[in-house]
């Protein structure tokens, strides 16, 4: 018997709310084979070899992060609630945007119910460390590692259930009994804080537990990184206005009245937050991934003057900007020489086999046997800033409105080997951008090498996209529906070589990297009022200014940006906003931003405002009309309104009906 299907059999209750729905329908409930399972539990726990499975067992429930945009499995419901992307088609696969035209409900949940799933890695989880004790042929480093596993488990599914539903019950540590009574099983919510506590705790329990490092077999394990980036990442958000003192929640409360989210906002939580990323700072251990520059790289032509010249890291005169960035998602680097990588997983490219699963299909042209079916918005595009580092509107090096949609006219090579380069027919507005917009952004008439294709078709390799309504991107007779609607797709996870006719890189999806550390950091920093010690780990933590510029500036000087300066650091206000749109580029389509959006609070005017594009309406031979942004008024694909209920997931009716202290999240009936 496979141990997944064992496990299935032994586990009767699978989580909260789940046990009179699941007990009548579930065909495993016969008594001799009821009762083989119960006895092999202890043989499980006797042998190293099947405590691994077990605990592997217990990691299946984990969400393919980097499904964000197709429902394969269990996928976060996030990833088209922002202001960056849209997908092309209404359809179950892709159906994320549904959450903004409220369509999801507690009855409809469009596959992303994960509320019982994570439930159930939680109980594995609990169920491994009652058990990992009896197993005697395991020796105590092993032992140590694998009850550290167990869990920073436990407390990623909390994690997880918390940004998607907001406080949720904790379930006691010991499993049910399987004759537990079901009022017995019945468990409250917890507060957000309280929730946030149980994480924190098991998260440094994991890290005084977990290796430092990972053999390659191994890479893709938690290690003491992971779980100090979980702190990092949870004490921000707990910090932020949403979840602190937010006076929106005061009629939210428990039975016995205490605020579901508290009422007061207390500001020592961003000196937590900024004391849990300098934790991982001080490791020494985790740098932003640099790529060595050289006489064939980075030749833009012009650097502008003000351009970080300084080696690395005090500039960017001795890195190649471009690759630095893009190598880290195009498949460019390996994941074990990215010393940026706190944690990642290897994304799933099977479309190149048997479907459409991966990011980058989606974001392929029909050409390269890709799905056309990404949209970037205007909003996200025009969040990057030119390569002096200002604001389009700002800079000399953008052109005027009369020739912003005129060709540039000669071929700008990005990279020595040509395979990433701007096209003579590239319009200005899209000229002299910073390097994160390149490695980023498929704009109308950008290049798309496909190289690991060597066959006859020319159409299927060094092909140029473009998104006019008689383009070359244009929807064909046996695919009506598989066409650009913003005039701008993603190219972040492609690389030139990448061809779904040959083949695609390996590559990985960072759930964690130190950039984030780092602006986690400055931001944090940036909201202190007075110092913060963390006793417990010798940290002690202010708004220090010039510490805010050095920091930020890497993230800046490593796409070749100039720093920013203690004067732009010593306004908090206008910190601020730098951080938020530092944020917004730097970790672009990478499933970070609708959390940022609700977290600071920005959420309603973010994903209330138009969705913007080009004018795709506009054939080549009226490039002006193309390349003048429009509101898109897609009845049902750019059709989107955010209201205050959406900045949590609405918990299944069936949960409601089978435990009977759990209550529904605001909004949601």
């Amino acid at each position: 018997m496979k141990l997944r299907k064992l496990i299935l059999n032994i586990i009767i209750v699978t989580s909260l709310g789940t046990i009179m729905v699941s007990m009548p329908s579930c065909n495993y409930l016969d008594v001799d084979r009821y009762l083989y399972d119960v006895t092999t539990m202890d043989s499980i726990f006797q042998h190293e070899n099947t405590v691994r499975q077990y605990l592997n067992g217990a990691a299946s429930y984990l969400p393919r992060e980097s499904q964000m945009f197709t429902i394969t499995g269990i996928c976060k419901p996030f990833g088209f609630v922002t202001d960056e992307c849209f997908p092309t088609w209404n359809d179950a696969r892709h159906y994320g945007s549904s959450y903004l035209r409220d369509e999801v409900t507690p009855f409809v949940q469009n596959n992303f119910d994960n509320y019982d799933d994570y439930y159930k890695g939680i109980r594995k989880a609990n169920t491994f460390l009652v058990n990992i004790n009896k197993c005697t042929d395991i020796d105590e480093i092993t032992k140590r590692d694998y009850v550290g596993l167990a869990h920073y488990l436990r407390g990623y599914y909390y994690f997880q259930l918390l940004l998607q539903y907001g406080p949720v019950p904790i379930v006691k540590d010991v499993p049910f009994e399987t004759n537990a009574s079901i009022d017995e099983m019945s468990v409250a919510r917890s507060t957000y804080d309280e929730c946030v506590d149980y994480i924190l705790n098991e998260m440094n329990t994991a890290v005084n537990l977990l290796k430092t490092e990972r053999a390659s077999s191994d890479l893709h394990l938690p290690t003491q990184g992971a779980a100090l980036a979980v702190i990092s990442r949870l004490t921000l958000y707990a910090a932020s206005p949403w979840f602190n003192g937010n006076i929106f929640y005061s009629d939210w409360k428990t039975t016995d009245g205490k605020s579901y989210i508290n009422q007061t906002k207390d500001n020592t939580k961003w000196g937590r937050a900024a004391a849990a990323a300098k934790r991982i700072i001080n490791l020494n251990k985790y740098t932003l991934y640099t790529a060595t520059r050289d006489a064939e790289t980075d030749s833009l032509n012009i650097e502008p003057d003000n351009y970080p010249k300084a080696s690395w890291p005090n500039g960017a005169g001795d890195i190649d900007a471009y690759h630095s960035y893009a190598d880290i998602f195009n498949g460019g680097v390996a994941a074990i020489n990215n010393p940026e990588l706190i944690w990642s997983e290897t994304m799933d490219e099977s479309s190149q086999n048997n479907g459409a699963n991966s990011v980058m299909w989606i974001c392929t042209p029909v050409q390269m046997l890709g799905g056309n079916g990404m949209n970037i918005t205007q909003n996200l595009v025009d969040a990057y800033r030119m390569r002096d580092g200002k604001d389009p509107a700002d800079s000399p090096l953008y052109p005027s409105s009369s020739d912003s949609y005129k060709p540039i006219g000669t071929v700008k090579t990005i990279d020595g080997t040509g395979g990433v380069q701007l096209n003579s027919t590239v319009a200005r507005m899209f000229d002299h951008r910073e390097y994160r917009f390149y490695a980023t952004i498929a704009f109308c008439e950008s290049y798309w090498a496909g190289t690991s294709y060597t066959g006859t078709d020319a159409n299927s390799k060094n092909f140029t996209a473009t998104y006019y309504a008689d383009g070359t991107c244009k929807a064909s007779d046996h695919y009506p529906d598989d066409y650009n609607h913003s005039g701008y797709s993603l190219k972040k996870y492609c690389h030139p070589e990448d061809n779904f006719r040959a083949t695609v890189r390996d590559k990985e999806f960072p759930i964690f990297r130190y950039a984030e550390t780092l602006l986690n950091y400055v931001e944090a920093m940036n909201e202190m009022e007075s110092d913060y010690t963390d006793k417990d780990n010798n940290i002690t933590v202010s708004r220090n200014v010039s510490e805010m510029v050095r920091y930020f500036n890497l993230i800046r000087f490593r796409c070749g940006l100039p720093g920013i300066t203690e004067a732009d650091a010593s306004d908090r206000d206008n910190m601020r906003n730098l951080i938020k749109r530092e944020r917004e580029v730097e970790f672009a389509c990478e499933g970070l931003r609708f959390y940022d959006l609700v977290r600071w609070g920005d959420a309603m005017a973010a994903l209330n405002a138009p969705i913007r594009g080009m004018n795709i309406s506009a054939k080549a031979s009226e490039r002006q009309k193309f390349y003048t942004p429009i509101v898109l008024t897609d009845k049902i694909l750019e059709k989107r309104e955010f209201k205050y209920k959406m900045a949590f997931f609405p918990i299944k009716q069936t949960y409601l009906y089978t435990n009977n202290k759990l209550t529904q999240n605001p909004g949601w009936k």
